[in-house]
């Protein structure tokens, strides 16, 4: 049976892997290794592959997996990562001199500012180039509510980031 068992998740897990690998990696965003991810979402994925319902909803098991995992990783370290946060506002990296670093530097300052659910879906659309209907099976929501999530995430960052640029140029007015 476990051969067979072998045999019936490769089959299901190969024609996903590039999906599902784009996946953990815009949802790891940093906070871990996403091949860690991946390696820990299919050991759990197989020994709970007898509770899969349909092979048609493999790729959001795989999914739900992966999220529990990285929630659950989150919730572990929340404490250490506000400490670790704060020394590192604290460090300036003396070699981030150019303005493409910076520029990067303050978007990521500014995605960390969103709603965790916000920042996931602006991350999947924009920078890993999911697709809307995909999201709506990762984020287990209504394409509205990804639709809105990607609204207000776009409008926040404007907003945070036009008022970075003003900072950086000193053009606010202290008043």
């Amino acid at each position: 049976m476990s051969k067979k068992k072998q045999e019936q998740f490769l089959a299901l897990y190969e024609p996903i892997h590039d999906r599902f690998e784009r996946f953990c990696r815009a949802r790891v965003y940093g906070n871990m290794d996403f091949r860690d991810l991946i390696n820990e979402t299919l050991l759990i994925a197989f020994e709970k592959f007898e509770t899969l319902k349909s092979s048609d909803a493999f790729l959001s098991f795989l999914f739900g997996i992966s999220v529990r995992i990285l929630a659950n990783k989150n919730r572990k370290n929340k404490e250490d990562e506000l400490k670790e946060d704060k020394v590192l506002f604290l460090i300036k990296d003396q070699h981030a001199d150019s303005s493409k670093s910076t520029d990067i530097y303050f978007l990521h300052q500014a995605l960390a500012q969103l709603s965790e659910d916000q920042r996931e879906a602006i991350i999947l659309f924009e920078i890993t180039g999911f697709s809307i209907k995909e999201i709506t099976e990762i984020q287990q929501v209504s394409e509205s509510a990804v639709k809105q999530r990607l609204k207000r995430g776009r409008e926040k960052l404007t907003e945070i980031l036009t008022f970075e640029s003003s900072l950086k140029t000193g053009e606010v007015q202290h008043g």
